[in-house]
C-alpha cells in the first residue's frame, strides 16, 4: 500500500468515525463529509475520476451541505443525554467486530477475487459530460428543476414552521 493511500483511508476513517462520536449535530454532518472527501479521494487515486467527481459534487457539495442547512433551519437547543450504562456500547462493539471478522474472512475466502476481469470499456469524463450535455439535456433539466422545487419546498415548510412558534 501507497503512503497516500493510507493518508486517505485514516482521513476517511477518522471523518467517519468523528461523525459517529462527536455530539454536536452540526460537527456531526462535517465530519461526514470529511469522510465522503476522503472517499472521493480514493476513487481519483484508483483511476475513477467520474465516480471521484460524481462523489464530491453529490455527497460533499450537496448531501452535506443540504444537512447542514436542515440542522440549522431547526435548531433543536436540547443536548444528546448520554446513555445510562455502557454495556449497550460493549455490546456494539462485540457485534461490530463480530461482523467484521466474518466479512474478513469472507472476503479473503473468496474465489471472486482471484479472477481476472475482462477489460472494461474507457469511458472518459469529458465523453460522459458531453453526452449529458448534448443526448441527455432534457432529463439533467427536468432533474434539475425538481431538486431546485424539492429545495424551494423545505425552505417555505421551515418557514412556516418557524412563523408558528412565535
Amino acid at each position: 500500500m501507497t503512503t497516500s493511500f493510507m493518508i486517505l483511508a485514516v482521513l476517511t476513517v477518522a471523518g467517519t468515525a468523528a461523525a459517529m462520536g462527536l455530539r454536536n449535530a452540526v460537527h456531526c454532518v462535517l465530519a461526514l463529509a470529511l469522510g465522503f472527501a476522503g472517499i472521493a479521494m480514493l476513487y481519483l487515486q484508483l483511476g475513477a475520476q467520474f465516480v471521484g467527481f460524481t462523489q464530491i459534487l453529490v455527497y460533499v457539495g450537496a448531501v452535506a451541505i443540504l444537512a447542514v442547512f436542515a440542522i440549522m433551519m431547526t435548531h433543536n437547543d436540547k443536548s444528546m443525554a448520554l446513555p445510562d450504562s455502557h454495556s449497550a456500547w460493549v455490546a456494539g462493539c462485540i457485534v461490530a467486530v463480530a461482523v467484521f471478522a466474518v466479512l474478513a474472512r469472507a472476503i479473503v475466502s473468496s474465489s471472486a477475487s482471484a479472477q481476472t476481469q475482462p477489460p472494461q470499456p474507457a469511458a472518459t469524463v469529458q465523453q460522459i459530460g458531453n453526452a449529458l450535455m448534448h443526448r441527455f439535456v432534457m432529463p439533467l433539466e427536468i432533474m434539475g428543476l425538481l431538486l431546485t422545487a424539492a429545495l424551494i419546498g423545505a425552505v417555505v415548510i421551515a418557514m412556516d414552521r418557524r412563523e408558528e412558534m412565535k
